[in-house]
């Protein structure tokens, strides 16, 4: 969560006063300088407004009460911390232009384990699939299949096991691997060609998938 000073900082690298940042996310130019001031603690909801609209003009947070322009490209996000902002960015993107995620991974249970806080995520995925205009398959082969209302999941019981996957997302493709010295390590690549040879053939794997077994 970024800090106040972060906030303030990011207004000025991208030459905004509170009154910018007040009509980007709906609310009032005292109410922006109260946060910025440390005076008023913002919902989670109002923080998520003001990270998407720093993210939609190439600015991003970073630890150590820290900010950078966005690379554009190849991004990597290493570690458990930065494993957060990814869900962060695919979030932000989904908020912005909606849209089916396709993702793939053998066991999806790693993905709860490596979250600080899992339930964030499923809430706010569940609010964008409600909104109507995002959907989220998951092709998986170890899973609890709890879809929580909103993922919809198929079974691979022959898929090979590795602790890797992806996701395909608008003109997205990110790999993902649990492989590394700091896992977990995911590669964000914007290039629509990859993104949609990946959502073809999972396609193609969704369409001989097997519904999940019942667990419990």
């Amino acid at each position: 969560m970024p800090t106040g000073k972060q906030i303030r900082a990011a207004r000025m690298l991208v030459d905004w006063d509170a009154e910018d940042l007040a009509m980007r996310v709906g609310m009032s130019r005292v109410s922006i300088q109260n946060i910025e001031r440390g005076d008023s603690r913002p919902k989670v909801e109002t923080v998520e407004k003001i990270v998407r609209a720093f993210f939609e003009v190439g600015i991003e947070f970073t630890e150590n009460e820290g900010l950078r322009r966005r690379p554009n490209g190849v991004e990597i996000f290493e570690g458990s911390e930065r494993f957060e902002e990814f869900y962060d960015f695919l979030y932000a993107h989904l908020c912005r232009y909606g849209g089916d995620v396709c993702f793939s991974i053998y066991d999806e249970t790693l993905l709860a384990k490596n979250r600080k806080n899992p339930e964030i995520h499923r809430r706010r995925m569940k609010e964008l699939i409600d909104r109507g205009d995002v959907a989220l398959r998951l092709l998986v082969t170890k899973s609890d299949f709890l879809t929580y209302g909103y993922a919809q999941f198929r079974w691979l019981p022959d898929q090979h096991e590795t602790p890797t996957g992806f996701w395909a997302f608008g003109d997205c493709l990110a790999l993902l691997s649990f492989t590394n010295d700091r896992s977990p390590h995911v590669v964000v690549i914007q290039s629509a060609t990859l993104a949609e040879g990946y959502r073809q053939n999972f396609n193609i794997a969704w369409e001989h998938a097997l519904p999940p077994p019942i667990v419990g």
